[in-house]
């Protein structure tokens, strides 16, 4: 069987319970193939700020890729590498938001702004990633319909009522793969789990990509396998059956 090096996680969904905690069962693998040699990093659609707590609790110093892979940081407290969208990009998807009634966030280089931020300055802020979100399925497809003609961002979803829109090129897999190179490991040699868009193209080029029992159908459809759910301690799950002596 092939012995895997390097496990890169999404959080929600995935590493995380619903409840947004890390099970005792998912610490205790992490810390078994930690202690093994075995590298394991976060992936996640979230910022640096909201991942490091669950990094901390963890007790890792490996790499980590956040924002879907706008940033890259060699360490928890070094960043490697950060792709910034242009800010008339996010003027543009903001103009849209409004056009459209619906709920927005965004990510800066200095936080999280949505719809309900005050005197906020679009030209004032770096920008990585910004996102929309609405239960109504036709205003989501035509967001996703005018995104796409423009032809400038990578568009996934973390949830199948939202999308989220990173610069062209840039995604989970961009930053594992950067994540690969730094630490001289090939991509066959990474397990890549996660259950959403997001997740697709770096479970893709992983050599085993898995789904989890709770992902979107089109994440089970490409992956190498689907395992259990996020509350089902997969993570643990897969460590234990593919990575460990």
């Amino acid at each position: 069987m092939q012995k895997y090096k390097l496990i890169a996680l999404d959080m929600d969904g995935t590493l995380l319970s619903d409840d947004k905690t890390i099970s005792e069962e998912n610490k205790a693998a992490i810390r078994e193939a930690s202690a093994q040699g075995k590298i394991v990093i976060m992936s996640t659609g979230r910022g640096a700020i909201s991942a490091m707590p669950y990094i901390h609790e963890l007790g890792l110093t490996t790499p980590l890729v956040v924002v879907n892979g706008s940033e890259v940081w060699s360490s928890p407290d070094v960043l490697l590498r950060r792709t910034l969208v242009p800010t008339e990009t996010i003027l543009a998807l903001h103009k849209l938001a409004l056009e459209q009634d619906c709920w927005w966030w965004a990510y800066s280089t200095n936080g999280v702004f949505n719809r309900e931020s005050e005197g906020l300055d679009i030209a004032a802020e770096e920008w990585l990633k910004f996102g929309f979100y609405t239960e109504n399925e036709v205003k989501l497809g035509r967001i996703r319909e005018v995104v796409t003609s423009w032809g400038t961002l990578e568009i996934t979803n973390s949830h199948p009522c939202n999308l989220e829109m990173n610069p062209l090129g840039i995604s989970k897999a961009s930053g594992v793969t950067a994540v690969c190179e730094l630490l001289g490991i090939p991509m066959s040699e990474v397990i890549a789990m996660g259950d959403s868009e997001n997740d697709i193209a770096m479970i893709r080029e992983a050599g085993l990509g898995v789904a989890m029992g709770n992902a979107q159908d089109e994440v089970k459809r490409i992956a190498d396998l689907t395992t259990v759910t996020n509350n089902e301690h997969a993570v643990a799950h897969i460590i234990r059956a593919y990575m460990l002596n």
